[in-house]
């Protein structure tokens, strides 16, 4: 469904590329809301550059971080402080998770790179009684409320751009440097596997082309 012209989505694409932000960061203190202010353990997959991992350790007397790009875990080793609780660790979040229980497990923006509901599965299993998990993730637009969002969002992403980089041109940040890949599931998907997997699980819509998923396991 087309909402503007080639055109201005070329110059709108080329003033995102000018004011760059980051849309998963933008959730990062959201997640922070769902969980408790002090907690154990936590896992953060697909950690990225560390940005959120290093937000958990401010709550977690231990985090571990997973990611699968080696060059990006390197980066985020040297972007965190040694005097912080966090472990980075290159793995495969299906089979190489480190051990739980987990009080707290997050994943942004990765689980549409996973098999959806073999992951829920696995973090289920890696969450202890009473922990958190919490997911931020990307879905295909498909229907009049996708769309509308979407239309909603492309303004308030140039003007959040705009606004975080004080109107000056910026270079992106290194947490946009990873991988990336279009989600194939919509949203209604999503949530209809997730209930199967995951009972009393909620999710929600958001602004910049991203849902929340929280459960919290009995």
């Amino acid at each position: 469904m087309r909402i503007m012209s080639p055109r201005v989505l070329r110059a709108l694409e080329r003033f995102n590329a000018d004011h760059p932000w980051d849309h998963n960061a933008h959730y990062h203190r959201w997640i922070l809301r769902q969980l408790p202010r002090h907690i154990d353990r936590a896992l953060d997959v697909g950690s990225g550059s560390g940005d959120l991992a290093r937000l958990l350790a401010g709550r977690a007397k231990a985090v571990e971080a997973v990611e699968s790009d080696p060059e990006i875990i390197h980066q985020a080793r040297n972007l965190t402080s040694p005097e912080l609780p966090v472990t980075f660790t290159v793995a495969d979040a299906m089979t190489e998770l480190p051990e739980g229980p987990y009080a707290a497990i997050t994943c942004v923006a990765v689980v549409h790179h996973l098999p959806f509901t073999e992951a829920l599965l696995t973090f289920r299993r890696h969450l202890a009684p009473g922990g958190t998990l919490v997911i931020v993730g990307l879905s295909r637009a498909h229907g009049p409320m996708d769309h509308l969002l979407g239309a909603l969002a492309v303004p308030a992403n140039a003007t959040m751009g705009w606004l975080k980089n004080k109107g000056r041109r910026a270079q992106r940040p290194v947490s946009m440097t990873a991988r990336t890949r279009q989600a194939d599931m919509t949203f209604d998907e999503i949530t209809r596997e997730a209930r199967a997997a995951l009972p009393g699980v909620r999710l929600r819509r958001r602004l910049f082309w991203r849902y929340t998923l929280v459960w919290r396991r009995p």
